[in-house]
C-alpha cells in the first residue's frame, strides 16, 4: 500500500506536460497577430531581434536575483542551438515573412510546428520513424505548400520560404530546449538562451534601429511589448517545463491548437479576413500532424 504503479507515474507526468504545454501554447498563440500589429510601424528586425534583447534584460534579472551559477561549459553549445533557434531563428524569420503575409496566413504554415518538432526529437533521441510517419509529414508539407501556392497566385511567396525556415529553425530550438530542460530546468535554459545570443541580437537591433528608426504609435509598442515579455520569456516556462516532463514529440503536438487559435485572434484583433481555403488548409495540416502522433516510432 501507498507504493505508486509506474504507469500512475506516467500518466500523471503526460498530464502535467500536457497542462504546461497548454499554457505554453496559449501565450505563443497570440505571437503572430502581435507581431503583425508591430511590424506594421517598426523594422522587422528591430521586432523581430528586439524582443530577444527585451527579454534578455528580464532574465538577467531573473538570473541574478536567485543567483544563479553559470552552466557548465559542455551545456553551452547545445544552448546556443536553442539561441539559434528560438531566439534568433524563428523570431526574425517571422517578424521578415509579416511584413508583407497576414498572420492568418502565416498560422496556417506555422501549423507544421509540431510535426517538425518530432521530427527533430526523434532524430535527437536515435529513433527511426516508420515510412508512414513521414509520408504524413510531407502530407502536411505539400498542403501548406499547395495553399501558400494558391494564395500567391499560383507561385510560392518568398515570404512563404521564410516561414518555412522559420518553422525549421524553431522546430530544432523547441526540441534541443525540451530535452536540455531535463538537466537545466526549462526557465534557465530560455533564459541563458537569451543571455548568449545578445552579442548578436543587441548590435543587429542597434543597426536596424539606427536605419528605419524607432518611431511608432502605442498599438505596435503593445504588439512589440506581448512578443518580448510573453512570446519571448514568460511562455517558454511551462512550454520547455512541459516538453521536459511530457517528452518533447509527444507534448509538441499541444500545438495543434496554436494555427486555430491564431486564426480566431487574427480575426478577432486585428480583423484580418479568414476565407475557406484558410480553414481548410490548416485542417488539412491538423490531420497530417495528427497523423503523425498516430505512426509507431522504432528505435534503432
Amino acid at each position: 500500500m501507498g507504493v505508486r504503479e509506474p504507469w500512475s507515474d506516467s500518466r500523471g507526468r503526460a498530464a502535467e506536460g500536457f497542462l504546461l504545454g497548454a499554457l505554453g501554447v496559449l501565450g505563443f498563440s497570440l505571437t503572430l497577430p502581435a507581431t503583425r500589429i508591430a511590424v506594421g510601424q517598426l523594422d522587422g528586425t528591430v521586432v523581430g531581434l528586439g524582443r530577444a534583447v527585451v527579454a534578455a534584460a528580464l532574465a538577467l534579472a531573473a538570473l541574478g536575483i536567485r543567483r544563479e551559477a553559470v552552466p557548465p561549459r559542455r551545456l553551452w553549445a547545445r544552448i546556443a542551438i536553442v539561441g539559434g533557434g528560438v531566439v534568433i531563428g524563428f523570431p526574425l524569420f517571422s517578424a521578415l515573412a509579416l511584413q508583407h503575409l497576414t498572420s492568418a496566413h502565416s498560422a496556417v504554415i506555422v501549423g507544421l510546428l509540431p510535426a517538425a518538432t518530432a521530427v527533430m526529437a526523434v532524430m535527437r533521441a536515435g529513433e527511426r520513424p516508420t515510412p508512414a510517419f513521414w509520408i504524413a509529414c510531407a502530407f502536411g508539407l505539400a498542403s501548406v505548400l499547395a495553399f501558400a501556392a494558391t494564395e500567391g497566385a499560383g507561385t510560392i511567396q518568398a515570404a512563404d520560404l521564410l516561414v518555412l525556415i522559420a518553422v525549421l529553425l524553431g522546430a530544432l530550438g523547441y526540441a534541443e530546449g525540451g530535452a536540455l530542460s531535463r538537466e537545466l530546468g526549462g526557465w534557465r535554459v530560455i533564459c541563458w538562451a537569451l543571455v548568449v545570443s545578445l552579442p548578436v541580437t543587441v548590435p543587429a537591433v542597434a543597426v536596424a534601429a539606427g536605419r528605419a528608426g524607432v518611431s511608432a504609435g502605442i498599438g505596435a509598442w503593445l504588439g512589440f511589448a506581448y512578443v518580448s515579455v510573453v512570446s519571448m520569456f514568460l511562455a517558454f516556462f511551462p512550454w520547455y517545463r512541459g516538453l521536459a516532463v511530457g517528452g518533447v514529440a509527444r507534448v509538441a503536438q499541444v500545438q495543434l491548437a496554436q494555427p486555430v487559435l491564431t486564426l480566431v485572434w487574427s480575426a478577432l484583433l486585428i480583423g484580418e479576413p479568414v476565407g475557406a481555403a484558410t480553414i481548410a488548409a490548416a485542417l488539412l495540416v491538423l490531420a497530417s500532424v495528427a497523423a503523425t502522433q498516430r505512426t509507431a516510432v522504432r528505435p534503432v
